[in-house]
Order: C-alpha cells, then sequence, then structure tokens
C-alpha cells in the first residue's frame, strides 16, 4: 500500500480524533453559555451546517486546485476556528463559540475527501483497501479522542472545557505537518472540449443513484440511531457507563471491520458487501426491538456499527465508477452533501424522533429505509465496475 493512503489514514484519524473530542464538549460547553435551553445544541448545528457547506466547494476545489491544496486550506480554517471557538468559550460568547464549531464544521467536511485522496493515490485493484484504511483510521482516533478530552479538563485555570480546544489545536497542526509532506495527487486539467454530464443525467445511472442511497441511509440510519440510544438507555434506568460501553463498542464496530472491509470487496464484490451491510442494519433493528436491556443495547449497536461501514465503504467504492474524470468534483461533491445532509437529519431527527415515536417505533421507521438501499443495490449487476468508466 503507497505511503499516501497510510499518511491519509494517520490525518483521518486526527480529524476523528478531533470530532469526537469536539462531540464530546459541545453539547456541555451549549449548556453553559446558551441563555435559553433551545440554543444548547446550537454549537452542533453550526458545526454540521459547516460540514456541510463544505462539502460540494471542497471537491470542486480539489478538482481544480489539487488535494494538497485543498486539505492544506481545510486544516488551516480548522485551526482559526478552534481559536474563535476557544475565545468565544473564554469570553462566555455563544456566538462567537458557534461560529467557531461551524469553522471546524468546514474543516471536517474538507476532510471527509481523504478516502477519495486514497484511492487517487494508488492502481485500481487496491482502490476497496485503500479506503478501508483511510477508515480504519476511526479506531485509532476512538482512543485519542475521549482519552484527550478527559485528560485535558486541567489544562486551563478558567475553564475545564477550554483545554480540549487546545488539544484540538494540537490535532489540526500535527495534520497540517503531515499533509505538508505527504506526495498527494495533484490536479489532473481536463481538455476544455469535455463535456460534463448535468446532475440529471448522471443521476440516471442506477449504480450512482444506488451509491448515493446507500451512503445516505446507511449514515443517516446510523446516526439516527446511535443519538437516540444514550436518551433511550437513560430512560431504561441504565447508568452512564453502561451506556458509555455501549458507545465505546458501536464506534470499534464502526471502523475495526475496516481493516478488511476492502478485501471483502476484492472477494465478494462492492454490491455483495453493501448487501450484508443492509442485512446487519436490519438485525440490528430486529434486537432493538425484542428487548430494552444492556445487552439487547450492546448488540444492536455493534451490528448498527459494522452495517454501517460496509454499506459507508462500499458506496464509496461504488460510487468511484459512476463519473468521468472531468465529473469527479462535481460527483464527489453533491455525494458528499447529501450523505451528510442525511446524517444532519438523523441526529436533529433522533431526540424529537424518540419523545414522539418511542424508542421501538423509532427502529421500525428505519426499516423501509433499509429496505429501499437493499432494493437499489439488488438491481445492480454483480460486475464490480462498467469498463467505459473510470475514476482515475
Amino acid at each position: 500500500m503507497p505511503i499516501t493512503v497510510w499518511g491519509l489514514a494517520i490525518a483521518q484519524a486526527l480529524l476523528m480524533a478531533g470530532n469526537i473530542l469536539l462531540v464530546s464538549i459541545s453539547a456541555l460547553v451549549g449548556k453553559e453559555l446558551a441563555a435559553h435551553p433551545a440554543l444548547i445544541t446550537l454549537p452542533i448545528a453550526c458545526q454540521f451546517i459547516g460540514l456541510i457547506t463544505a462539502t460540494m466547494p471542497a471537491a470542486h476545489l480539489m478538482q481544480k486546485l489539487g488535494r494538497k491544496t485543498g486539505f492544506i486550506l481545510g486544516n488551516l480554517i480548522g485551526i482559526f476556528g478552534t481559536w474563535v471557538a476557544l475565545q468565544g468559550l473564554l469570553e462566555t460568547s455563544l456566538a462567537m463559540f458557534a461560529l467557531g464549531t461551524f469553522l471546524i464544521g468546514i474543516a471536517i467536511g474538507v476532510g471527509q475527501q481523504y478516502r477519495f485522496a486514497a484511492l487517487e493515490s494508488c492502481a485500481e485493484p487496491l482502490h476497496a483497501r485503500a479506503i478501508s484504511m483511510v477508515m480504519a483510521g476511526g479506531v485509532l482516533a476512538a482512543i485519542i479522542g475521549p482519552n484527550l478530552a478527559i485528560l485535558s479538563q486541567d489544562w486551563h485555570p478558567d475553564s475545564p472545557y477550554a483545554g480540549a480546544f487546545f488539544g484540538l489545536f494540537g490535532l489540526y497542526v500535527l495534520a497540517l505537518l503531515l499533509l505538508l509532506v505527504l506526495p498527494l495527487p495533484k490536479a489532473v486539467v481536463s481538455p476544455e472540449h469535455t463535456q460534463v454530464r448535468s446532475y440529471a443525467q448522471l443521476f440516471r445511472q442506477p449504480m450512482l443513484l444506488a451509491a448515493v442511497a446507500s451512503g445516505m441511509i446507511g449514515y443517516g440510519i446510523m446516526v439516527l440511531i446511535m443519538t437516540a440510544t444514550p436518551l433511550a438507555m437513560n430512560q431504561d434506568q441504565h447508568d452512564f457507563s453502561a451506556t458509555a460501553h455501549v458507545i465505546q463498542w458501536h464506534v470499534l464496530g464502526m471502523f475495526v471491520p475496516s481493516f478488511f472491509t476492502g478485501s471483502l470487496i476484492r472477494r465478494f464484490t462492492t454490491r455483495r458487501v453493501i448487501l450484508w451491510g443492509c442485512g446487519a442494519l436490519l438485525v440490528s433493528v430486529a434486537i432493538n426491538l425484542t428487548g430494552q436491556g444492556f445487552w439487547h443495547y450492546w448488540w444492536g449497536l455493534l451490528l448498527l456499527g459494522i452495517g454501517w461501514n460496509f454499506t459507508f465503504i462500499g458506496a464509496t467504492h461504488l460510487l468511484t465508477f459512476s463519473y468521468l474524470p472531468a465529473e469527479k468534483g462535481k460527483v464527489q461533491g453533491i455525494n458528499e452533501f447529501m450523505v451528510f445532509s442525511a446524517a444532519a437529519l438523523g441526529s436533529m431527527f433522533a431526540g424529537q424522533g424518540l419523545a414522539l415515536l418511542g424508542w421501538a417505533w423509532l427502529n421500525v421507521f428505519a426499516i423501509p429505509w433499509i429496505l429501499v438501499v437493499a432494493a437499489l443495490i439488488w438491481r445492480l449487476k454483480e460486475q464490480a465496475a462498467p469498463t467505459a468508466v473510470s475514476n482515475q
């Protein structure tokens, strides 16, 4: 595997560790700074808005200027956003803190392109493994993020949360230094006469439609149920340590399979791996519907993570066969926009959905969406990709 892929896996780990760190404290900071309970989640909402806002411009920018320029700009915005958020925290300004999380969200949105850069850095037979290796950086992030959140509580005398932003600043600086030395893919200039298909034409391809739907629904359903789980466990009188244990194993379920998902794709085809992911999501829902004991939540969330891994990595790999070189930025951008919009909706609907529907019906709500993805993937041919389309 090329050194660039390993470097991007480390960069992904640093990015996601920062994201986990931010998620761990944003709601607590919002509760401390907000004048009204409705504003507590404003910083998290601004982070998602920043992420979604960045997706399409980042993809187009990198197609024109290259991956290195795009990633460096993204990290610089993240560093600046960390400083703004820290100032908002120290000055007890919710507006400034939310602006900082918005800028950090932009950096996270730019970083979502790491997996695409990885596959562009190696030969086509290694693409599935390259995507998996980058996503496997989440295992390291799952260790770094929570521990950094705990260790940084005493780093600043004025606030137990300020130290986390010094830690976040350090993670972004490390990622920036790494990206400066990595041999990242340069921009590929397409001939001026090259025609780029419209979105309507692109989405007439069953493969693109299936890939985007798999990414959207796999991510959206995962975030929906994951976000609702701590609230549901609290209602069922499970203590915090039990909830933390369930979430920890869920995160491991999300990222540990990345070490072999690429090999599974190469051996059994992308189509089958996504279908297995849909199956894991459905089994997760079934377990959640059979009871609300600790082990129901544990197995349900573990399989939810595995299902997300198979559908998301499979969708990313499938997407690369649906566009021509000149269409790369356009297709990758709209895919990221739609996938992370679905994730944001899942996050925002989780609390209200649990209150309105209850845990059981919230899980039932997920079933038809998963079946839609399974149907779209089932219709595809077994072949890995049409020979007429290249992602290079």
